[in-house]
């Protein structure tokens, strides 16, 4: 009996381990030709910004080489906003088993396949695989629906594919492969103009840093700044901007993090808009590779620059009054008073400071050194005297009620939880030591009735 329940457990476990096998070739088998691997959108490690931001993408195949022709990345902020990250030409082949993709800033940029320059946030998707017009996969980490945990800021990991489930999972000890084989690029007709990686106009690596639309005097003053994040020059030939439906020529060549300025003769924006104005960066095909909304509360003299980006990678858009074309942005809360003058930093406005360290206000009067003019003292300016039943707290100058206790409206109630739980205690001891002698009383009852008797007898 015992070998046929050993039997039969056998076969149950060969069964159970036929089964798993089928699952993990049939995950397999489900994903597509090119898969995405694993992300990483990069953390602050040490004060270094995008410390291992990447995508890595796998081959699902055993041919020599598949070609990429037609491949974009796309990648949905956690605005809502969608740009393509990468698009390969049709000379691209890979030819391992995966490629490396890295943010052009971060700290091993060289060693990657190809850059992109729109850096990921911990909390957003989907990221993904577009083959001629068609999402072929993709991944999202925001925790909603069936997407992953968003990324901790505090504890760095790799959004990495199970390929059991197919399904993505956070590790972190997780290192990407690097072999600069595995990407071939097919020769071709290098006077053309393509060199195989970036058949994509070169605004792609361009964004927005900084607009000025509330001129102080003249419209020709308006200008719209971009920076290039690359490493290499970028030629503008090919790149728009598109506003109200309207696409606006750039021409000229950005240096590697350099800036261009381009000032609006042609067209011009609202200055301070009820909504939200729209601003695109856009190729010749109508791609966005940018996106810069600017809302209404812009200020006269004013400018509307990137100052940075938060722990998730979002972009921090700020009015500043240090208007920088052409140079990196400063964030400056208030505009620059002439000589003679000093800021109200309740109404943001220059007020006139000469004569007042000489000026002498009237009896019963003070000065106000914002405005420079006389004012009359209140008449509990003094020391400040409260009513019957309140006193004055001296250290925030309002007045308290006072809260009486007469000692009868408020006895004093003497804690008894300690004291309670010793008696619940005690109870507990005697009610042992009870049992105890009942059991005695009951074992040595015939002894106990002898020694009674003796007793009674005498």
């Amino acid at each position: 009996m015992k070998k046929i329940i050993f039997f039969i457990l056998c076969i149950f476990v060969f069964v159970v381990i036929a089964i798993c096998d089928g699952k993990r070739a049939y995950a397999k088998t489900e994903l597509p030709e090119i898969f995405i691997k694993a992300v990483n959108p990069g953390y602050t490690i040490d004060g270094i910004l995008n410390v291992g931001e990447m995508i890595e993408i796998g081959r699902n195949t055993s041919d020599d080489m598949t070609s990429l022709a037609g491949l974009k990345i796309g990648y949905t902020n956690s605005s809502g906003n969608t740009v393509f990250l990468a698009e390969f030409s049709k000379y691209i082949w890979m030819a391992g088993e995966t490629i490396l993709l890295r943010l052009a800033s971060s700290p091993k940029s060289e060693l990657a396949h190809e850059q992109y320059t729109k850096t990921l946030a911990l909390k957003a998707g989907p990221l993904t695989l577009i083959k001629d017009d068609e999402i072929i996969d993709s991944v999202c980490w925001n925790g909603k629906d069936e997407c992953s945990v968003a990324f901790d800021s505090k504890n760095p990991t790799t959004l990495v594919r199970n390929f059991e489930s197919g399904d993505f999972e956070h590790l972190s000890d997780y290192e990407p492969e690097f072999i600069l084989e595995s990407v071939y690029i097919e020769p071709h007709d290098v006077d053309s103009g393509d060199d195989g990686l970036k058949e994509l106009s070169e605004c792609r690596n361009l964004e927005f840093s900084e607009i000025f639309s509330y001129y102080e005097s003249l419209q020709r003053e308006q200008f719209i700044e971009f920076h290039n994040n690359s490493t290499e020059n970028v030629n503008l030939d090919g790149c728009f901007v598109r506003y109200k439906n309207k696409n606006y020529t750039l021409k000229g060549m950005i240096a590697a993090d350099g800036y261009f300025v381009r000032y609006l003769e042609d067209f011009k924006l609202t200055k301070n808009p009820t909504n939200s104005n729209i601003l695109e960066l856009v190729d010749e095909n109508g791609t966005v590779f940018d996106k810069l909304e600017y809302p209404n509360g812009q200020k006269k003299g004013a400018s509307y620059a990137l100052i940075g980006y938060d722990k998730d990678g979002e972009k921090i858009w700020k009015v500043t009054y240090a208007i920088t074309p052409g140079e990196p942005n400063n964030y400056q809360e208030f505009k620059t008073c002439e000589e003679g003058k000093v800021i109200n930093e309740m109404t943001g406005n220059c007020v006139k400071i000469s004569g007042i360290s000489e000026k002498i206000c009237g009896e019963g009067q003070y000065l106000n050194i914002l405005t420079g003019r006389c004012r009359k003292i209140p008449e509990d300016a003094g020391e400040k005297k409260c009513k019957d039943g309140y006193y004055l707290n001296e250290e925030t100058g309002r007045c308290k009620k006072i809260v009486e206790n007469n000692g009868t409206e408020y006895a004093l109630v003497p804690e008894t939880y300690e004291e309670g739980s010793s008696f619940v205690a005690l109870y507990l001891v005697l009610g042992v030591l009870g049992i105890g002698v009942a059991y005695i009383v009951y074992e040595f009852r015939y002894e106990i009735m002898k020694i009674l008797k003796r007793i009674i007898r005498r």
